[in-house]
């Protein structure tokens, strides 16, 4: 349960590449392992990929095709956690939560019930806003 005494960590997650969905998962278990509140909120390419369970799909914008290849044999090979495994661990550690965003679902033609059951709660912006306003951290990526 995300409290009032613990610093806010948000992030607006909107991109869906690995490499960005990588600095979420890493940034928010970071967080809950220090003790803060943490609140991921999917939108857009978020929750299109989540919904088609792509989640862990090693992927990459297309400027860095060239090293995609040996990026995703390096991850491979030194075991870096995906990205499921990484908002599951910080689940266990500390307070954190996964919030899909209810016009993001609608936007991008998405099954509310598919991506229900994996986050936390699905709410509308102006609930989203209220719960993160003030947050000691807020980052959009």
């Amino acid at each position: 349960m995300i409290t009032e005494q613990n610093p806010r960590f948000v992030i607006y997650a909107h991109s869906a590449t690995y490499d960005k969905l990588h600095q979420v998962a890493t940034l928010g278990l970071t967080a809950a392992a220090m003790g803060k509140d943490v609140l991921i909120i999917l939108l857009f390419w978020t929750l299109k990929k989540l919904a088609e369970g792509q989640l862990d799909v090693v992927d990459f914008p297309q400027e860095y095709a060239a090293h995609a290849e040996q990026v995703a044999r390096l991850l491979k090979e030194r075991q870096v956690p995906r990205i499921s495994q990484m908002f599951e661990e910080a689940k266990k550690v500390g307070r954190f939560r996964l919030i899909a965003c209810s016009a993001g679902l609608e936007y991008m033609g998405v099954d509310p019930d598919i991506v229900s059951k994996h986050v936390d709660e699905v709410m509308g912006l102006p609930a989203i806003l209220s719960m993160t306003a003030g947050a000691e951290t807020t980052l959009f990526i």
